[in-house]
């Protein structure tokens, strides 16, 4: 699923298509999370795909990470990630935010 598949667009005077800004949900603990210990070469899609079978939802484990550094699909070596076990709520309040 892509994260922009819902999000509202609009155009420029120019033509230019633009996207509203995405909003992500809190994603709080639950007793389904699962935690990995990251390894060289981990990424959050590849990790996203292994658990959810979707790469496009890498955002999910990146944000349920947060305290780790944004901005890169490779999560730190060596720490412990929460993979959230709460995906359908997940992307229900995701939807929700950004209608």
């Amino acid at each position: 699923m892509s994260r922009y598949t819902n999000i509202p667009k609009t155009r420029t005077d120019e033509g230019t298509r633009l996207y509203r800004t995405v909003k992500y949900p809190d994603i709080p603990r639950s007793n389904n999370d699962i935690y990995v210990v990251t390894t060289e070469g981990d990424r959050y899609d590849v990790l996203a795909f292994q658990y959810y079978k979707d790469k496009s939802l890498w955002w999910v484990v990146s944000s349920a990470n947060a305290e780790y550094a944004q901005g890169s699909l490779y999560p730190p070596v060596g720490v412990q990630l929460r993979i959230p076990g709460n995906l359908d709520r997940i992307l229900s309040a995701f939807n929700a935010l950004n209608r």
